[in-house]
């Protein structure tokens, strides 16, 4: 029994073992940031591999958790992610007087998504989310002495309750009608009772301010200006990554009797989010608030893909969620470096930007290219196999409208193309001397973006995991 849960909570345990050495540090004598770095770094990379090495299958507390092989995947590619994340803002790290604290948090917060993940149980679901999101807000407000990241800390943290707080009552309903919490069981209580559609309403209200889907997106952009670049791409990427992962499981299996009811919910959602996120991000010229609704816009193709209710609707889930990773660290990491060393983060900044820096412009570029699904980019396709899983259910008219979306978006993606390459800035961004922590971190992502996209056996890989279960 002791053997069965060291091993289906070994990156779980892992992570426990992380947080409490950087407490025991803290406490101790004081460390060079470098050092703390590399101890972290190396942490991760081994949690990473512990992952990738050993597989399992099972349950634990009567249910309330579980792992197989596809949850494992959905972990490795948010500890991947976290260290893609930890290696960009080695320069910011490096400088920052409380590194540990910064660490604790967003470790924290990632234990907590491994738990969201394997959650068998709306209350272990729940205590999962919100050890995932509160240390967010914290750490959002890393930048002390910045107004901005005091006040994005603020707004996230009061979105955080009160979509929390719409989730505990869809929650209440749940429980009030079918007497139990556990997903295996509830499925089979699930119906067209008025009060349980209710909840569900409310439960993908929640799951929708998560996630930055419209309507419930109005605090994203002001938080990811806010926040430090490094928590702006957790946000953006890990968050909501752990939070489709989980919200696909729970429509998939808890709430396939009433799927033709959540699907209309979320074709409601897909078009508004795809039109607000691409007619916003055409707006934007610092580059955070460019990137969120880029990522807001981003989450409606998703919506669709996840809506063919199949096997091809998880695995193209899956797929995208780990080319996005490299796709928008990508961009991240390059924000992150010219943040850190210049203090610059408007798309206007980086006007003739390859003239000075050109390895950091075709790492953006490439990044930017993926996002707006160019081919042979990977972003291509992981649009396309979110298409043909969302057109299974013949609604062609929802695949033509994001079709002449992504056209849309190919207009402000290449917009920062354009003054990257093409336009002149009396005063660019001097040459920049990139660590080589940040270079490897840059060359994993371009290397994921192309590789992902052209072999096919990455996508088989994950269908076939999906599959199995």
């Amino acid at each position: 029994m002791l053997n069965n849960i060291f091993l289906l909570l070994r990156q779980e345990l892992t992570l426990s073992v992380l947080i409490f050495l950087l407490l025991f540090i803290k406490l101790g004598r004081e460390r060079s940031n470098s050092s703390i770095l590399n101890f972290v770094n190396s942490a991760l990379l081994i949690n990473l591999t512990i992952g990738l090495v050993l597989s399992a299958k099972g349950e634990l507390f009567s249910g309330m958790f579980s792992t197989n092989t596809l949850m494992i995947l959905e972990k490795n590619i948010l500890n991947l992610a976290v260290l893609i994340i930890s290696m960009q803002s080695y320069v910011w790290l490096k400088n920052h007087n409380q590194v540990i604290e910064f660490y604790l948090l967003i470790l924290t917060s990632l234990l907590g998504m491994f738990f969201l993940i394997s959650s068998g149980n709306l209350l272990i679901f729940y205590l999962g989310l919100e050890m995932s999101t509160i240390p967010l807000a914290a750490a959002a407000n890393f930048d002390l002495l910045k107004r901005k990241s005091s006040e994005a800390a603020m707004k996230l943290i009061l979105s955080s309750a009160f979509s929390s707080g719409i989730l505990l009552m869809g929650i209440s309903f749940l429980y009030g009608t079918s007497g139990t919490l556990t997903f295996s069981i509830l499925t089979a209580h699930i119906g067209n009772n008025p009060l349980q559609i209710f909840a569900f309403i409310l439960l993908v209200s929640g799951f929708a301010f998560k996630i930055s889907a419209v309507p419930f997106h109005l605090w994203t952009a002001d938080v990811y200006e806010g926040a430090p670049i490094a928590v702006t791409a957790f946000l953006s990427v890990i968050s909501k990554a752990a939070v489709l992962f989980t919200f696909v499981s729970i429509l998939y299996k808890v709430f396939q009797p009433i799927a033709s009811t959540w699907y209309l919910i979320l074709m409601i959602l897909a078009v508004v989010t795809i039109l607000i996120g691409n007619l916003f991000a055409i707006r934007q010229d610092n580059f955070k608030r460019f990137l969120a609704f880029s990522s807001i816009a981003q989450v409606g193709f998703i919506l669709i893909g996840i809506s063919g209710s199949s096997i091809a609707g998880s695995a193209s889930l899956i797929y995208f969620i780990l080319i996005y990773v490299f796709s928008n660290l990508a961009a991240f990491g390059v924000v992150s470096v010219v943040s850190a060393l210049t203090g610059k983060e408007n798309i206007a900044d980086f006007k003739g930007f390859y003239k000075t820096n050109p390895l950091l412009s075709w790492v953006l570029t490439i990044a930017l290219f993926s996002l707006a699904g160019v081919p042979p980019t990977a972003g291509f396709f992981g649009k396309l196999f979110l298409m043909m899983s969302g057109a299974a259910k013949g609604n062609y008219g929802i695949i033509t409208f994001a079709a002449l979306n992504m056209v849309i978006s190919f207009y402000y993606y290449l917009r920062v193309v354009k003054a990257i390459f093409m336009e002149e800035n009396e005063t660019p961004i001097e040459k920049l001397s990139i660590p080589i922590l940040s270079k490897i971190a840059m060359y994993i992502c371009v290397a994921g973006i192309l590789v992902t996209g052209l072999a096919s056996v990455v996508y088989d890989y994950i269908y076939s995991l999906s599959f199995g279960l």
